[in-house]
């Protein structure tokens, strides 16, 4: 493994690429990061309930294209498309991170009850998925509950950071009988230090979770 690892970050939406980014400055700025930006599939994961044999070959074939580019690791940044990642991992010869995987083991080590906060509704039944799938691993008495914090995700897309940030830790600062809180997307990890602020229940977000778990990987 060369001593700076190419990290390929495949976004379905321009929102989720900043906090991903200070991540990686912040805590391995070794790394090199590629950006492969496809933003038409937020949109359209959107117009359907469940994910498609078509998003799903799409995000496969962007993996695949990641991997020919000579990266070292994959990681995508959107948490709607978790089970299309899972099968484009498993033909892949590198790794191949769901954006939220390292951050559910984060939280359910902390403890049995998490909240998750998030913004962008069709992401929701996929997570709380997928965190069961950890849970069933690591802690089968974890539970999860999520709330949906409306007009954050409508806030950050408009530029208005302060108002999405005001939003999310609103929501966060009504939480009570938790062990960890989540911020479910790498979007929503802008509202970090917001949340932390009026809560003393542990909050974790995406980014950071992933590049510390890509670097364990890796190293």
């Amino acid at each position: 493994m060369p001593a700076a690892p190419r990290i390929a970050l495949i976004h379905a939406t321009p929102i989720a690429m900043e906090p991903i980014h200070a991540c990686f400055v912040s805590a391995w700025p070794e790394a090199e990061t590629v950006n492969i930006l496809e933003d038409s599939l937020s949109p359209d994961r959107a117009k359907v309930p469940e994910l498609t044999e078509a998003l799903t070959n799409r995000i496969a074939a962007l993996a695949a294209y990641a991997v020919q580019s000579g990266s070292d690791a994959v990681l995508f940044t959107c948490s709607a498309f978790g089970e299309a990642i899972e099968k484009a991992a498993a033909e892949l010869p590198v790794p191949v991170l769901k954006p939220n995987e390292a951050m559910f083991e984060a939280a359910i080590a902390q403890g049995g009850r998490t909240a998750m906060l998030y913004t962008f509704p069709p992401a929701r039944g996929g997570m709380e998925a997928e965190f069961h799938e950890e849970a069933a691993r690591l802690q089968p008495s974890a539970t999860i509950k999520s709330f949906l914090v409306d007009g954050a995700i409508e806030a950050v897309r408009s530029g208005d950071v302060e108002t999405h940030n005001r939003l999310v830790a609103n929501a966060a600062s009504r939480l009570r009988g938790f062990d960890a809180i989540m911020l479910a997307h790498f979007s929503t990890a802008r509202a970090l230090e917001s949340v932390r602020a009026v809560t003393q229940i542990p909050v974790f977000s995406s980014p950071d979770a992933a590049v510390a778990k890509l670097r364990k990987i890796l190293a």
